[in-house]
């Protein structure tokens, strides 16, 4: 019988999460994605390029009114100079682009720096590809990098750094200061950079995001990732896009031509008329940064410790306090002891560094939904500690 390249072990997690969820009619804070609901304009649009017979195959690198809109609002807002011809390509999810990458530029023998905890659908495309991903664990409880430790890890090997900022699962949004450092440990070598930006417009109290679009050091040999999932409430419509300089775009385009040919032709079409009108002045942070605080206020005589987030729509707890149990465990006691179902945020993690008693709840929901999720955490300790 033949054997697949990646373990199932690995995805495993989630969907065991979710049929015992189910089984035990367990209210669920592990779906990463928002329970809000998508603008009507944007379902009306749709459903105006549906009607039109748009049905059909895309460009390959997308249609280029999304191409134009998108660039235009890059180049406006982080002062880049990105190219809608050359320079930038409409992907399947932000998890298809990265893969692509990962395909177009690791060979046989390369090493890619991998930051942890991390989406681990990053992992096997470097594996199939023959490289070996080198982790670096961001150093809780507010997740910094130490930029010493990735400067030793670099090597002649180094082929690739993937980042995420704001970062999923655990919040945290790059510093100008961070962005500094990777440029100065990165110049003059051949790196590229996979910068995932997806939670660009969730960025919460004093915090920036810094774009690595905005700094023309990095255009050569960074990627950048974004998608409108979280922006607009559609992350099951799989439209992503992927900005680079036109030498990197040629070699992406080159992939993608092959595993990914063409990407929701309605959605694209829509979003580009859209995006001609939409004007975006914080409130997506301020009603995420609204949901984070009214949760967490309800939560804070608990039995768990946490730092708010400062971005995503993702907030880390730490039951330290309660269980030493291993967190794939204490997320199932959660969910068939009190019907509430979390993320073990060691799932993020590879098997050597499984150590953490943190899991990760999503709070983008109705509150009458957050006062039912904090109605369940608040009732943890005593019940755990008298078992």
């Amino acid at each position: 019988m033949a054997t697949a390249k990646i373990p199932l072990s690995r995805n495993n997690i989630f969907a065991y999460i979710k049929q015992i969820s189910e089984e035990h009619n367990a209210l669920n804070a592990a779906l990463p994605s928002s329970d809000i609901i998508c603008p009507d304009k944007l379902i009306e649009l749709v459903q105006k390029y549906m009607k039109q017979g748009v049905n059909n195959n895309t460009p390959l690198n997308g249609v280029y009114p999304l191409r134009k809109q998108i660039t235009q609002r890059v180049n406006k807002e982080y002062q880049a100079n990105y190219n809608e011809e050359t320079e930038i390509t409409i992907s399947t999810g932000t998890i298809q682009s990265i893969a692509t990458a990962i395909n177009t530029f690791v060979k046989e023998g390369d090493e890619v720096i991998v930051f942890e905890p991390s989406i681990e659908s990053f992992i096997p495309p470097i594996e199939i590809n023959g490289g070996r991903a080198r982790f670096i664990s961001l150093k809780a409880p507010n997740f910094k990098i130490e930029w010493e430790e990735v400067k030793k890890m670099i090597s002649t090997k180094t082929r690739m750094i993937i980042l995420n900022s704001p970062q999923n699962p655990t919040g945290r949004v790059m510093s100008d200061e961070d962005v500094k450092n990777l440029i100065k440990i990165t110049n003059g070598t051949n790196i590229i950079i996979i910068g995932n930006e997806s939670f660009e417009k969730i960025v919460f109290d004093t915090e920036k995001h810094h774009s690595f679009t905005q700094y023309e050091q990095l255009k050569s040999r960074t990627l950048v990732v974004s998608d409108f999932g979280p922006i607009f409430r559609i992350n099951g419509w799989g439209i992503s896009y992927v900005l680079g300089s036109e030498k990197l775009m040629k070699s992406y385009m080159s992939t993608q031509a092959y595993n990914g040919h063409s990407t929701n032709t309605p959605g694209q079409l829509a979003l580009a008329e859209y995006l001609e009108g939409y004007t975006e002045n914080g409130e997506l942070s301020e009603m995420y940064q609204g949901k984070r605080n009214y949760f967490l206020r309800l939560i804070k005589d608990s039995s768990f410790e946490f730092v708010p987030c400062k971005g995503t729509y993702y907030q880390i707890l730490d039951y330290s306090k309660i269980s030493n149990e291993p967190d794939t465990e204490f997320v199932e006691r959660l969910i068939k002891e009190y019907g509430i179902a979390t993320v073990p945020v060691s799932i993020f993690q590879h098997e050597k560094n499984r150590k953490s008693h943190l899991i990760r709840i999503c709070f983008a929901k109705p509150n009458h939904i957050l006062d039912e999720i904090a109605e369940k955490l608040n009732k943890v300790k005593a019940a755990i500690e008298t078992t």
